[in-house]
């Protein structure tokens, strides 16, 4: 039996597929930059969702933390590398992506940023539903992941 959260992110996958046929009336890099923001919106989603019960702005609920929780483990685990085309990035694209360079040229450095997230989702993932204290453990590893890799590899605001 699917979740809803994985259901959400199957649907999602499918759209982007599909969406790719019209890619060449489109721009190059449109559908593989937007596959990636996409990524990005469920990740905050997700994420928003438990950091607002580990600041007691939401009431802790075992199963939508669960949810929460394993649908960071399946982005994080998921293989989007179509998503991040080479020349992709916010040099050649600008306005169009925040991607930096870097995030290609350091190629190995980003991987390992992302690895440090899919282990930091998987604690997250087996913690959230025992409770706030699991959420709250775990959040600031998965936050950190995050950081690391925005700062390194993402144009700022």
């Amino acid at each position: 039996m699917m979740t809803y959260g994985l259901k959400l992110i199957c649907s999602l996958g499918v759209a982007v597929a599909l969406g790719g046929s019209v890619a060449s009336a489109a721009g190059e890099f449109d559908n593989a930059i937007k596959a990636r923001k996409a990524v990005m919106s469920l990740y905050a989603w997700n994420l928003g969702q438990l950091a607002a019960m580990a600041k007691g702005e939401a009431d802790y609920n075992a199963d939508a933390a669960t949810t929460a929780a394993e649908n960071i483990r399946i982005l994080a685990s998921m293989n989007n590398g179509s998503a991040w085309p080479q020349g992709s990035d916010s040099t050649a694209l600008p306005g169009q992506t925040r991607a930096k360079v870097e995030a290609w040229t350091t190629y190995p450095e980003s991987a390992e940023i992302g690895k440090q997230l899919i282990v930091a989702a998987t604690a997250m993932s087996e913690a959230a539903g025992s409770g706030v204290e699991g959420v709250r453990s775990n959040i600031g590893a998965i936050g950190g992941s995050c950081k690391a890799c925005h700062e390194k590899f993402r144009e700022s605001d």
